[in-house]
């Protein structure tokens, strides 16, 4: 029989040791950096600093300026407080810093997909987040199909 410790066996009191050892060396959450600028710095950056740190295509995007369409998505997603999700066909609008946090409903062609905004996607189109095209999934065989494609292996 093996020996009692402290309300348990010898080896699950050795477990709980090692936990508690574990504990003392607690993993710190890594702080998000964009191109080695906090969130914090880059919202209070001006959107021309914001700018100049976006990869070549977004940068580019608001160089040449957006139409009035993106523009009104926005400036309505900055004033949008609440938890309703702003709903937008833009898909081809960079996300900022001033969007984190804030939920769009990004138009796939089809339905409006609800997307939450996270501090990872600085940088990206909006449209990278709703997939206009689902995977092919193909059933079984059908009638009229030959012989051999009939045939479904047991395993």
């Amino acid at each position: 029989m093996a020996k009692k410790m402290g309300g348990g066996l010898a080896k699950a009191a050795r477990r709980k040791l090692r936990k508690r050892a574990g504990l003392v060396e607690t993993r710190r959450k890594k702080e998000f950096t964009y191109r080695g600028y906090t969130l914090d710095e880059m919202k209070a950056m001006t959107l021309e600093e914001i700018i100049e740190l976006l990869p070549a295509r977004p940068r580019r995007t608001f160089i040449r300026g957006l139409d009035d369409e993106r523009l009104t998505f926005v400036e309505k997603l900055r004033a949008n407080g609440t938890d309703a999700a702003v709903r937008t066909h833009c898909r081809d609008v960079p996300i900022l810093p001033d969007f984190i946090g804030k939920k769009v409903a990004i138009h796939n062609g089809k339905e409006f997909v609800t997307v939450e905004i996270k501090s990872e996607m600085i940088g990206h189109f909006l449209g990278e987040f709703a997939m206009t095209r689902k995977p092919v999934v193909h059933s079984g065989p059908g009638v009229g199909a030959t012989r051999s494609s009939k045939f479904m292996p047991l395993k």
